[in-house]
Protein backbone atom coordinates (compact mmCIF):
# COMPACT_ATOMS: atom_id res chain seq x y z
CA UNK A 1 0.00 0.00 0.00
CA UNK A 2 2.65 2.48 -1.05
CA UNK A 3 2.18 5.89 -0.49
CA UNK A 4 3.15 8.63 -3.35
CA UNK A 5 2.57 11.93 -1.87
CA UNK A 6 4.85 14.63 -3.23
CA UNK A 7 6.26 17.99 -1.58
CA UNK A 8 3.26 20.30 -1.51
CA UNK A 9 -0.05 20.76 0.50
CA UNK A 10 -3.36 19.25 1.50
CA UNK A 11 -5.75 18.17 4.34
CA UNK A 12 -5.52 15.87 6.77
CA UNK A 13 -8.75 14.02 7.53
CA UNK A 14 -8.61 13.00 11.11
CA UNK A 15 -11.78 9.83 11.55
CA UNK A 16 -12.91 10.56 14.91
CA UNK A 17 -15.55 9.18 16.90
CA UNK A 18 -17.28 12.67 16.77
CA UNK A 19 -17.05 12.71 12.96
CA UNK A 20 -14.07 14.07 10.55
CA UNK A 21 -11.60 17.01 11.52
CA UNK A 22 -10.28 18.71 8.67
CA UNK A 23 -6.63 20.01 8.80
CA UNK A 24 -4.74 22.10 6.59
CA UNK A 25 -1.11 20.45 5.65
CA UNK A 26 2.06 20.32 4.79
CA UNK A 27 3.20 17.21 2.73
CA UNK A 28 7.13 16.65 2.97
CA UNK A 29 8.37 14.11 1.47
CA UNK A 30 11.68 15.22 -0.01
CA UNK A 31 14.52 14.55 1.65
CA UNK A 32 15.01 17.73 1.90
CA UNK A 33 11.83 19.53 2.72
CA UNK A 34 11.57 16.43 5.38
CA UNK A 35 14.34 17.53 7.29
CA UNK A 36 13.89 21.23 7.61
CA UNK A 37 10.45 20.33 8.66
CA UNK A 38 8.91 22.35 11.26
CA UNK A 39 13.11 24.41 12.35
CA UNK A 40 13.11 27.85 12.76
CA UNK A 41 9.11 28.11 12.65
CA UNK A 42 7.51 30.29 15.60
CA UNK A 43 4.21 28.77 14.54
CA UNK A 44 2.47 25.74 12.95
CA UNK A 45 -0.77 26.34 10.71
CA UNK A 46 -2.45 23.32 10.84
CA UNK A 47 -0.01 20.60 10.31
CA UNK A 48 3.18 19.10 8.72
CA UNK A 49 2.92 15.09 7.41
CA UNK A 50 6.57 13.52 7.30
CA UNK A 51 7.10 11.02 4.71
CA UNK A 52 8.16 8.08 5.12
CA UNK A 53 9.74 9.13 9.02
CA UNK A 54 9.52 6.53 11.93
CA UNK A 55 10.86 9.09 14.27
CA UNK A 56 12.08 12.90 14.85
CA UNK A 57 13.80 15.40 17.08
CA UNK A 58 13.16 18.84 17.52
CA UNK A 59 16.42 20.46 17.68
CA UNK A 60 16.75 23.74 16.63
CA UNK A 61 12.54 24.49 16.95
CA UNK A 62 11.39 26.77 18.76
CA UNK A 63 8.04 26.08 20.12
CA UNK A 64 6.94 22.77 21.80
CA UNK A 65 4.98 20.06 19.25
CA UNK A 66 2.44 17.23 19.03
CA UNK A 67 3.81 14.08 17.19
CA UNK A 68 1.93 11.38 15.82
CA UNK A 69 3.30 8.38 14.41
CA UNK A 70 1.36 6.30 11.57
CA UNK A 71 1.62 3.48 10.68
CA UNK A 72 1.11 2.29 6.87
CA UNK A 73 -2.57 1.95 6.82
CA UNK A 74 -2.54 5.63 8.29
CA UNK A 75 -3.38 4.61 11.58
CA UNK A 76 -2.40 6.63 14.67
CA UNK A 77 0.43 4.54 16.51
CA UNK A 78 1.06 7.45 19.51
CA UNK A 79 1.06 10.64 19.72
CA UNK A 80 3.60 12.51 21.71
CA UNK A 81 4.03 16.44 22.87
CA UNK A 82 7.69 17.16 22.56
CA UNK A 83 9.50 20.58 23.84
CA UNK A 84 12.26 21.83 21.63
CA UNK A 85 15.44 19.92 22.23
CA UNK A 86 14.88 16.39 22.24
CA UNK A 87 15.20 13.72 20.23
CA UNK A 88 12.32 11.12 19.98
CA UNK A 89 11.93 7.88 19.96
CA UNK A 90 11.97 5.33 16.95
CA UNK A 91 8.32 3.98 16.39
CA UNK A 92 8.89 0.18 14.65
CA UNK A 93 5.95 0.51 12.87
CA UNK A 94 6.01 4.07 12.24
CA UNK A 95 5.83 4.76 8.63
CA UNK A 96 4.87 8.44 8.83
CA UNK A 97 4.69 11.70 11.31
CA UNK A 98 2.64 14.29 11.67
CA UNK A 99 3.73 17.13 13.67
CA UNK A 100 1.36 19.97 15.02
CA UNK A 101 1.56 22.86 17.48
CA UNK A 102 1.55 21.25 20.99
CA UNK A 103 -2.52 21.10 22.32
CA UNK A 104 -3.96 20.70 18.34
CA UNK A 105 -4.32 17.17 18.19
CA UNK A 106 -6.30 16.60 21.09
CA UNK A 107 -8.62 18.95 19.72
CA UNK A 108 -8.95 17.24 16.88
CA UNK A 109 -9.75 14.16 18.71
CA UNK A 110 -6.04 12.41 17.44
CA UNK A 111 -5.13 9.77 19.58
CA UNK A 112 -3.78 6.23 19.77
CA UNK A 113 -6.01 4.11 17.38
CA UNK A 114 -7.60 7.15 15.61
CA UNK A 115 -7.49 6.71 11.35
CA UNK A 116 -6.38 9.55 8.97
CA UNK A 117 -6.28 10.14 5.89
CA UNK A 118 -4.64 12.61 3.59
CA UNK A 119 -6.04 14.54 0.23
CA UNK A 120 -3.43 15.73 -1.55
CA UNK A 121 -3.21 18.83 -3.89
CA UNK A 122 -0.91 18.99 -6.37
CA UNK A 123 1.49 21.85 -6.94
CA UNK A 124 3.11 21.30 -10.07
Amino acid sequence: MGRRWRDGRGTLVVHGAGGETRVPLEIATSYRARTKGLLGRDTVEGALLLSPAGSIHTFGMRVPIDVAYLDRRLQVIAVRTMRPGRLGLPRLRARHVVEAGAGAMAGWGMGAGTRVSVVSVRTD
